[in-house]
């Protein structure tokens, strides 16, 4: 595909973003009764605001895009599956788990994810507390609970989870915050990059199987992306030669994403009542952001501390359309609006396996009965 196809094509997504941006608000039903979210601080929407920890972004400059300002996002405006939300045809956005209260609608879903959090437990846990995949899953749990009294049964909430979207987008800090940090976390002088990418698989199967014996059956497991390529990763650790990034960072996400492709194709192979989908966000990170209207590709938007997060009450940047980065890790509501409508309908197609999640919403039905381990 040439450059100026790919410019026209991705204009014509941003378009099509820009005009779902005016559904939430408006009566339509959705795609999905609910929609499910585990992850870290790409997709955290203020369940890190009452924790001890200085992953946060309930401050300015977070949320100047935003209708409601700073609300934990880690993004000048919305995260991707804010917009995901959006496409889905939900009238307002998934709400965050620590928000929610007796008069919160339970049965449309709820937001589990956490800055800082990974696969494993110890991940992240030098700046202070997070909510890691298990405990996310333990608060689903106490959700299912809870709509299991709203509907009157077990048996009840179990239907209607079987047709829920289920969102994992979850790893790429056990490297960011773990692996690549030897000084503070173990793991990264006790395994090679591709035994260490076995163990996360290996616990990561176990948790989506916890969710699998809670009623899910609809999954969108979202790969790592290029950590290797954020202003954090080249100022702390510099790029490699003859790159842009630092190329080991790369390498050793993609042994995972690797994994987690042959895990999908298990997971289907063995569940041929449910369906799990791989959603490629390592190669769409790999399309050159220039031809898609990005000016700068290797600095975030608003001044930061730390090479980290952004510096609370700093004015960032004006034109935050032509930045790729927010802060030193965390995309623009510009560059997610990209993400997030390929996420939902692949451009290209080595952008979802075996399906994008348009198609996994429109054609899965949901199973009568299945066998709940492997």
């Amino acid at each position: 595909m040439g450059a100026s196809e790919m410019k026209i094509g991705l204009l014509v997504v941003m378009m099509t973003a820009l005009f779902m941006a005016s559904k939430i608000g408006v009566n339509a039903k959705p795609q999905v009764p609910c929609f499910f979210i585990f992850g870290d601080s790409l997709a955290d929407n203020g369940n890190n605001n009452q924790l001890l920890t200085s992953s946060k972004a309930n401050y300015k400059p977070y949320g100047i895009d935003f209708p409601d300002g700073p609300t934990g996002r880690f993004t000048n405006g919305r995260t991707t599956v804010d917009i995901i939300a959006e496409l889905l045809g939900f009238d307002k956005y998934i709400p965050a788990y620590a928000t929610l209260n007796s008069s919160s609608n339970l049965l449309s879903g709820a937001n589990y994810a956490s800055g800082g959090a990974g696969i494993l437990g110890e991940t992240g846990k030098h700046v202070g507390d997070n909510i890691s995949l298990r405990k996310q899953i333990k608060h689903h749990r106490i959700m299912v609970s809870r709509i299991g009294d709203i509907l009157g049964s077990k048996t009840l909430a179990q239907r209607l989870l079987n047709k829920c979207l289920y969102w994992a987008e979850i790893g790429n800090n056990d490297y960011i915050n773990n692996y690549f940090m030897p000084w503070i976390y173990a793991s990264g002088n006790l395994y090679n990059p591709d035994h260490f990418a076995d163990l996360l698989i290996d616990i990561y199967h176990h948790q989506i199987m916890e969710l699998y014996n809670d009623g899910a059956r609809m999954f969108a497991l979202i790969g790592l992306g290029k950590i290797g390529c954020t202003p954090n990763a080249i100022s702390v650790y510099g790029i490699s030669n003859g790159s842009s990034c630092v190329d080991y960072m790369n390498n050793a996400v993609q042994l995972f994403n690797k994994k987690l492709v042959t895990l999908v194709n298990q997971l289907n192979d063995y569940f041929v009542n449910s369906k799990f989908i791989y959603v490629n966000s390592y190669e769409m990170g790999s399309s050159d952001p220039i031809t898609e209207g990005f000016k700068v590709l290797n600095a975030g938007c608003c001044a930061v501390i730390d090479k980290a997060l952004c510096r609370p009450l700093d004015c960032p940047c004006k034109n935050r359309t032509v930045y790729v980065f927010w802060d030193s890790f965390h995309p623009t509501e510009a560059y997610n609006l990209i993400t997030a409508n390929r996420m939902y309908k692949a451009y290209d197609p080595s952008d979802s396996y075996p399906m994008d999640v348009s198609n996994l919403v429109q054609i899965f039905r949901p199973p009568t009965a299945e066998i709940t381990s492997f």
